[in-house]
This record gives structure tokens, C-alpha cells and sequence, in this order.
């Protein structure tokens, strides 16, 4: 996006919050879905990558809450609203939920980019969160980036030109 912007990485199963002089990107996100949840009078934002939909299908003891779209959306919020945002004015964005692989069996289970759009979208209307736009599904991986001064997402898909949502 830009030169001058200080950039935020956010790694796979990870979170983190950017402000107005900032962007936030994430990468690798086939199956995975990038939510920013952002203010945008206040020009923070938050990007969550999420992995998995729900975190019942965590095998460990202790859960890394950035993983799931159930406690990834919920903790992202918080995080958000300490760091000065303000509730009633939060916006979201999403990309990702790639099916990045082919199966023959007609098996859920193996839905995974779709079950985490379905998953993430639910978070965002239980808290009551716009979804504005979305740059979902496909066979293709993604790079995403936000801007929080403009509210603009870049999405970087392969094969594919970018493009701003």
C-alpha cells in the first residue's frame, strides 16, 4: 500500500491492532479467513486470522484464542475497545475461506474455508458488528492489508489482480 506505513504482520492463529499511521497484513490465508474489525472515526483496527471455526474442536487443555472465529472475534473486540475504539461504531471487513483442496467425499468436516466464513460471519451478527464487505471463497490463496486511516482493504489473490474493498 504504502512505503511510509508502519506495518503490523499478523501470523497464522494470530491478532494484532493497528492505528493510523499503520497497516496490518496477514498472509496465507486459503482455508484461514482474515477479519478486520476497525473504527473508523477513530482509524484503529484489529485483524484476526483465523484458522479453525470453533474452538470445540481444540484438542489442547489451554486454547490460543486467535484460532478459532468463536473466541478470535469476541477477544479482538475487547482488545479493540481497550486500545480506544468504540463499540457502536465497529465495522468489519473479511477475506479468505479458500477451498484449497478438492475432495471426493461430500464430508463437512473437510469444508473448512467455508465453515469458517459461516463461523465468522455468525461472531460478527451475535455482537451486533456491520460486515461491509467480503472477499470470500474461491480455490486461491490470499495476502490481505489494512489501512486504517482510509478503511481500505487490499487484497492481494494469486493468479488475480489486487484489489481495494
Amino acid at each position: 500500500m504504502t512505503d511510509a506505513a508502519m506495518i503490523i504482520k499478523v501470523g497464522i492463529a494470530d491478532m494484532g491492532i493497528a492505528r493510523t499511521a499503520e497497516v496490518i497484513r496477514t498472509s496465507g490465508l486459503g482455508s484461514c479467513v482474515g477479519v478486520v474489525i476497525y473504527d473508523p472515526l477513530k482509524e484503529i483496527a484489529g485483524l484476526a486470522h483465523v484458522m479453525l471455526p470453533h474452538s470445540s474442536l481444540s484438542k489442547a487443555g489451554q486454547i490460543n484464542v486467535a484460532k478459532f472465529a468463536d473466541t478470535a472475534i469476541v477477544e479482538l473486540v475487547q482488545r479493540l475497545i481497550e486500545a480506544g475504539a468504540r463499540e457502536p461504531f465497529l465495522k468489519a471487513k473479511m477475506a479468505g475461506g479458500a477451498q484449497m483442496f478438492q475432495f471426493t467425499s461430500g464430508k463437512d468436516l473437510m469444508r473448512i474455508g467455508p465453515r469458517n466464513v459461516e463461523a465468522v460471519k455468525h461472531e460478527l451478527q451475535s455482537l451486533g458488528i456491520q460486515l461491509i464487505s467480503e472477499d470470500i471463497g474461491g480455490s486461491c490463496g490470499r495476502t490481505i492489508e489494512f489501512n486504517p486511516k482510509t478503511s481500505m482493504l487490499n487484497i492481494r489473490t494469486v493468479n488475480k489482480a489486487a484489489k481495494n474493498i
